[in-house]
This record gives structure tokens, sequence and C-alpha cells, in this order.
């Protein structure tokens, strides 16, 4: 009788790891049960999943192994919190030992597994406009279809407004663009930018509502296209432009209120401070900025060494601290005047997106393919584990031009004045 190839490999973990919070089953039938419940199960369907764990060992061959295929969870959301909240014990050298033998023998039938074929690794310098634009497109190009599956009926991504007592996702959308609108006090005749427009919720919301023109950036071509259908069947066509632009491309053409909504992200600490200098040279004098974005807590995190996000969801998406922004907000001479956070909401968004994605898996599948839809349901999970967690929070800063500004080095008055 030949003796499954995971049997050491079971015998391995089971002495290393008494307790386990979760399950494993493998291909040749063998199991380990968990020694809480509820728990996960992690299903090795071949042994290209150990493969790429062992060729990747931690979160990147993990997921590899689940893009391709090959690791299958049962729950998602129980396999986040075994990922990111449970602290294994010390494991001994022999036993590290056996199991590492353990599964290399598991796992040679598989032989060495190719990365899956939608892992991303971009050429040229991180942040410039080229390489923006290329991650960009990774991203958003997967099909304005594809979106429509989970978002509301405005096409809006990016954070809901609920603590505002709204009870579904379109109206809690409807809240955010209305309360961004009203931050930044428009008024009919006003000259507005929408950075980051995306398929063109905020420019419509507020030239429908607030009579003002709008002139919407994005790098999405996919986007643009579909935003400009949105606003010629809005009949907005005469004050609503959209445009395929990167903020560096824009030149001086003074606007009385900008709107970043979920744009800062995909900045970088490499161009965050000439991202405010732009915005802020693009506003007239008493024009206001309201900057929407997500912030990591902890300033010693660096997403750009986060290997799943930056080569499978984001490329080169870099969430700063909040301080950062902040400070690069002062340095290009802009007040701030109000910051608001919403973890909760992003929290409560995010469960809605990933139960609707959810509710339309085969025509999900159909427009994205099996990998992709993998990527995304394992994506909206996870943010939405890290919004849970407190590990990222989302801010909106309003920020204004002064009306009277001073040069860089030149003393205020009263300034140097001292106590005497």
């Amino acid at each position: 009788m030949t003796l499954p190839l995971s049997l050491p490999l079971r015998r391995s973990i089971a002495r290393a790891l008494p307790e386990r919070p979760f399950a494993v089953r493998f291909w040749d039938g063998g199991q380990l049960a968990a020694t809480t419940s509820p728990a996960p199960t992690f299903s090795f369907a071949t042994p290209a999943a150990l493969a790429h764990c062992l060729r990747a060992p931690g979160a990147l061959g993990l997921f590899r192994a689940y893009v391709d295929g090959s690791l299958t969870v049962d729950d998602l959301d129980a396999a986040f919190v075994v990922v990111d909240d449970w602290e294994p014990p010390p494991i001994a050298r022999g036993d590290r030992a056996r199991l590492a033998l353990g599964a290399l023998l598991a796992a040679a039938p598989g032989g060495i597994p190719r990365r899956p074929g939608l892992e991303l690794l971009l050429d040229g310098e991180r942040h410039s406009v080229a390489r923006d634009a290329a991650a960009v497109r990774y991203h958003y190009d997967v099909g304005n279809e594809f979106f429509a599956l989970f978002l509301d009926e405005s096409m809006t991504y990016s954070c809901a407004v609920f603590s505002r007592g709204a009870e579904t996702l379109e109206a809690a959308q409807v809240a955010k663009l209305d309360l961004v609108a009203r931050k930044l006090a428009l008024a009919p005749g006003q000259r507005v930018l929408d950075v980051g427009c995306g398929w063109g919720a905020f420019a419509i919301h507020a030239a429908t509502r607030y009579d003002v023109s709008v002139t919407g950036i994005t790098l999405s071509g996919e986007q643009a296209k579909l935003a400009r259908e949105r606003v010629a069947a809005a009949g907005l066509g005469d004050r609503v432009e959209i445009r395929v632009a990167d903020y560096r491309e824009l030149r001086a053409e003074p606007f009385d209120a900008i709107a970043s909504i979920g744009m800062v992200e995909h900045v970088g600490a490499s161009q965050i401070d000439r991202y405010a200098q732009t915005l802020a040279g693009l506003l007239r004098p008493g024009g206001a900025l309201l900057n929407h974005g997500i912030a990591v807590m902890n300033p010693e995190d660096d997403p750009l060494d986060d290997d799943v996000t930056m080569r499978y969801v984001f490329p080169d998406g870099e969430p700063l601290p909040y301080s950062r922004v902040q400070l690069a907000l002062e340095r290009a001479g802009l007040h701030t005047e109000h910051v608001e956070g919403f973890q909760e909401d992003y929290a409560e968004t995010l469960r809605h997106w990933h139960e609707r994605l959810d509710a339309n898996l085969p025509q999900a599948e159909r427009l994205a393919g099996p990998e992709r839809l993998r990527v995304w349901r394992i994506y909206l999970r996870a943010a939405r584990h890290g919004f849970d967690r407190g590990y990222t929070k989302v801010y909106q800063a309003l920020a204004r031009r002064p009306t009277v500004s001073f040069e860089p080095g030149v003393a205020r008055r009263g300034a140097s004045r001292t106590l005497d």
C-alpha cells in the first residue's frame, strides 16, 4: 500500500503546531483537523500549491497558489483572521527541518510552478507619469461591466458615508458626494477640478445639483469612455469635461474648488509634495481643496513592501500616514480648515461591495476570468479587514489657498516680535 505523499507533512504540522485555528486538506485525501471551532479549511488541490509556498514563503506564495486555483479556502473572512491575527508558537529547529522536508516531498510532483499570468512587475521609474498610467490601467481596465457588478448606480469607487444615516449603498454614496460638495461650498458658476474622476460620479453630481462646471481627469481610458457617455446621457456636455490626463500635466487653469477623492493613495511619497503644490497652484486665492484618501496608521509601514498588493491589485499604490499628506498641504501653502475620518464607513462600504460581487460570481467570472475574480474577492475582503482592524483609515481634509500669500523666507508682520 502506497502512503499518501502528504503524510509526513501532516505529521510534522501536527507535531510543530499542536494548537491550530485552521484545518488543512490535501489533494491525496489527507486531512489535518483544526483544534478550534469554527475554523477555516485550507485545501491544497494540487502539489503546485505547496510548491508556490516553498518558492515564495509567506503571503506571496499563498496568494499565488490561491490565484491559480491550486489553493482554496472555504471561508475567506475567517482565513484573514488566521493570517493576520494568529501567532504560531516558536518551532524547534528539528521540527522546522521536518516541516521543510515534508513540504518538499509532498510538493515534488508539482515541480516548480510558474507565476500566475496576472502577476505584474512594472518597468520604469516608480511614480513617473508613464508608470502611473500603466499601474492605473492594470487595475481599472478590467472592464466597466465588471465594476458595475458591485458598485452602486453612480459608479462611485470610494468610501461611502453611512454615518450620516444612510442605510443603502446608493444613499451612502449620494451622502458622500454631497458632503464633499458642501464642504467645498460649491456655488453656481464656479469652475471645479475633479482629480481622479473615475466614472464621473462627483462631476455629474456637482454639475447637476450645484450648477458648476467640472473638469474631471483620470488615467484610465476605460473609465473616461464610460464617464463621457454618462455625462452625455445626463445632458451635461456643456458643463462637464472628462480628460485622460495626469495631474502633473495640468497647466495654470485657475479653479474655484478641487475635489480629489480616492486618488492620493496612488501619488506616493516621492511625489506627494509635487501633488500638493500642483493642486495649490491650480486654485484661485480663496479656493478650496477637498482631499479624500486612505492613510496607513503605522508610520513605520511601507506599502511598497506588500508584494501581493503591488503585483496583483494596486501596482505602486502607496497610502501614506495622514501626517505626511498634511505636511505636503502645508508646504504647498494651503491652510487646513477641517479633517474628518471615515474608518467605519469604508469598512461598511467594502462589505457591501464584496457581498454584491459574491452575488454575481458567474457573470463576474465571465467578464474577468477565474484568476482575476479570485484576486478581487480576496482584495475587497482584505481591504475591509484592514479598516475593521484599524490598520488603515480614510480621511477627508478641507484646505484652502489663502487670499494673501507670502514668499518663502519673508517674515510676516509681527512674526519676529519678541517678549521682553
